[in-house]
């Protein structure tokens, strides 16, 4: 079971709608998605009868300002579902290729069909997060729960979390998410992430929908621990969100990017490290610029801040001047304490 908090970023390859209806492209998808660096990949659970139903009225037709209005919902999902003989084959291809592999339910009989293969996690569309009853259901199987919210008010995720915790889960996660496909950069708001954290206090990541790979890179800076991202082996077959979606090289080099900016943010600390100490002997001290006599006073003509950094530190400049040396000194020698009176 995938658990929270996580040490490290955990990054998913969303498959959805972008096999074709071609098993042996979903297989190739899974594959590709490991050998880009993913760490799970992620199924869709629902087909057209499950999710809706068949029916052409006002109701059912997209007009929403959708790279999918004019159809209706029934036979988009026709077109994007995968079907669920397959979830066999693609959760072994998960297994193989060293995923984990999980999905996201759209109804109770995906629940129960799902628990078979022994998911890690169960994801909660950002369209189902209304569904308190869908919640609690998929909560009750114990594992993670990994809910988007990219349509919900505070009060919303408030009664989803609650509905999980209602269950005697408290393996929850939020991803922030803005449910446009493509969704806007500037509409992402990624400075929310850090305040669902404080807000919620579970674990938080981003659902993206964005163009590119910026925006998750500034997610993990933000606190992100997981990215969720959709996964295509090759735009060119098209399909409903393949204007979102990532290939292989473009998943790579995020991946890439994710893992050295997680590295970038490493730990708070003060500390300087073996390398810095040794640097610092590069900053500056303390030094006699002008051949000082035994008993001879310190003034700013024989003694300044320069680097190198083998003197005495400048901060103590004030604290010299007016002293007087105890030895003779020669210039482009570093000031010590021992060099001077008291």
């Amino acid at each position: 079971m995938i658990h929270f908090p996580q040490s490290s970023v955990y990054i998913i390859a969303e498959l959805s709608a972008n096999h074709h209806h071609q098993l042996d492209v979903a297989l190739q998808t899974i594959r590709a998605a490991a050998e880009a660096g993913a760490n799970a990949i992620k199924l869709q659970t629902y087909t057209p009868d499950t999710i809706t139903i068949d029916c052409d009225n006002e109701y059912f037709r997209l007009n929403h300002g959708t790279i999918w209005d004019g159809q209706t919902l029934y036979n988009l999902y026709k077109q994007a579902y995968t079907p669920w003989e397959w979830h066999e084959a693609l959760f072994a291809e998960a297994y193989k290729c060293g995923l984990d592999c999980f999905s996201t339910p759209f109804d109770f009989t995906a629940v129960d069909f799902l628990e078979q293969f022994n998911p890690p996690a169960y994801k909660i569309a950002s369209f189902e997060i209304f569904d308190i009853p869908l919640i609690e259901k998929v909560a009750s199987k114990g594992k993670a729960v990994i809910i988007s919210t990219g349509l919900a008010t505070e009060q919303d995720i408030h009664d989803a979390i609650e509905a999980c915790y209602r269950q005697g889960n408290r393996q929850v996660a939020l991803l922030k998410c803005t449910s446009s496909y493509p969704a806007p950069i500037d509409k992402a708001n990624l400075l929310t992430i850090p305040d669902m954290k404080r807000r919620f206090e579970c674990e938080v990541g981003l659902s993206d929908h964005t163009l590119g790979i910026t925006a998750p890179i500034v997610a993990v800076a933000l606190g992100a621990k997981i990215i969720e991202k959709h996964f295509i082996l090759d735009k060119s077959i098209g399909g409903p969100d393949s204007a979102f979606s990532l290939n292989k090289d473009e998943f790579a080099l995020m991946v890439k990017h994710v893992r050295e900016a997680e590295k970038a943010l490493g730990k708070v600390s003060y500390e300087l490290d073996e390398k810095a100490q040794n640097s610092k002997l590069l900053g500056r001290s303390l030094f006699v610029v002008k051949d000082i006599a035994e008993g001879e006073q310190l003034t700013p003509d024989n003694i300044r801040s320069i680097r190198p950094g083998y003197g005495i530190s400048p901060k103590y400049y004030y604290e010299v001047l007016g002293k007087r040396a105890i030895t003779n000194l020669k210039r482009g020698t570093p000031l010590k304490w021992e060099d001077i009176d008291g």
